[in-house]
């Protein structure tokens, strides 16, 4: 296996920047997340460290040798892309197969991995079919399992799991976390969905506008993101932002004075998780009008406005809130996170 040290990666499309000096170091064994919106530039960074892309500057180490300018197959890594690319004329063994046929491995060598690799991936008993005769998921597991069969010291995963249904994304994401635990291998993991990024991943680098705005493990990056961007991409519902008014050091949350940095101006944003609340009554508690409650089974979800700005919070199910009511909330004072209205930075730290 091997550790990937990224060194600052820009990319350029004529006048357009996909990637703005970027940095990252992946540790050996570790699975680190790219996670972030369509057009941030987390598939354009997962291919130049595939060498299917050229960076404009920067280098990429993996091991102790830099890989610039060398080609794919000369990189010691697998990829495992989102349209499973199984071979539909070869069955499934020749399929997990493939890589190890490539690099000319002896018979012997073959069907020990093969072996191996479809037992991980528990897909012994298809070795024998075609594509054809498997389902989604099956072949998706035929395609990890061809990656691992060559023992890579890198796998790099592109939305993997985004053509399968929910249920079947659910499945195969608790096993392919299980897989690649066992197997050990380093793994850099591509998505825009925030579910399997903080299921999967021993860290997630939040990606925005061609920037990493924060690398963390997957509950620090929860609990405590650095922008509003973080804040809001990760979480469901997303955190809620409050612009409040400033006055000595101070904001008013109901009958609460809860106190801010001091390096603070006139007004600052409350970032605060929707569950991080409790009913409490009116005036002591925060105000705010509910326009939609919406029993969800596990909790009820209430959509409406704090301070006139948008919010969504989350109430144990027994509670009876329902549209149009006015209700106080009670904030737990270590979840909120104070941020910048300017720059949509976070505080270093938050206030008691």
């Amino acid at each position: 296996m091997a550790n990937i040290v990224i060194e600052r990666i820009r990319k350029s499309f004529g006048a357009f920047q996909a990637l703005k000096e970027i940095s990252l170091t992946i540790n050996d064994g570790e699975f680190v997340s790219l996670l972030g919106p369509s057009g941030c530039g987390k598939t354009t960074l997962l291919r130049i460290i595939a060498g299917l892309e050229t960076a404009s500057s920067g280098d990429i180490r993996i091991g102790d040798r830099s890989v610039v300018g060398l080609a794919p197959r000369e990189r010691g890594l697998a990829m495992v892309f989102q349209n499973y690319a199984v071979f539909p004329h070869m069955t499934v063994y020749e399929n997990v197969a493939f890589g190890l046929r490539m690099q000319k491995a002896d018979q012997a060598r073959v069907k020990s991995q093969v072996e191996k690799a479809a037992g991980l991936l528990h897909i012994e008993q298809y070795l024998d079919r075609y594509p054809s005769k498997l389902s989604g998921g099956q072949r998706q597991r035929v395609a990890v399992a061809r990656a691992l069969a060559v023992e890579p010291q890198v796998l790099l995963m592109d939305e993997p799991l985004s053509n399968l249904d929910a249920l079947l994304r659910l499945e195969m994401r608790a096993e392919l976390k299980t897989v690649l635990q066992s197997a050990g291998t380093t793994t850099i993991y591509v998505t825009h969905d925030q579910t399997e990024a903080m299921g999967l991943s021993d860290r997630i680098a939040v990606m925005h506008g061609g920037c990493v705005e924060q690398v963390g493990s997957p509950v620090d990056v929860y609990n405590h993101p650095a922008t509003r961007f973080v804040g809001g991409f990760i979480g469901n519902p997303p955190m809620n932002f409050i612009k409040l008014p400033v006055s000595d050091g101070h904001v008013a949350a109901g009958g609460e004075h809860l106190a801010v940095p001091p390096e603070t101006g006139d007004e600052i944003v409350l970032g605060l998780r929707g569950e991080a609340v409790e009913l409490a009554t009116l005036p002591q508690g925060l105000e705010m009008k509910v326009r939609v409650a919406e029993p969800m089974g596990s909790h009820l979800l209430l959509t409406g406005s704090i301070h006139d700005q948008p919010a969504r919070v989350i109430l144990p199910a027994f509670e009876t809130v329902k549209s149009g009511d006015v209700i106080g909330l009670k904030l737990d004072r270590k979840r909120i996170i104070w941020l910048s209205p300017a720059s949509g930075k976070a505080f270093p730290a938050a206030a008691a």
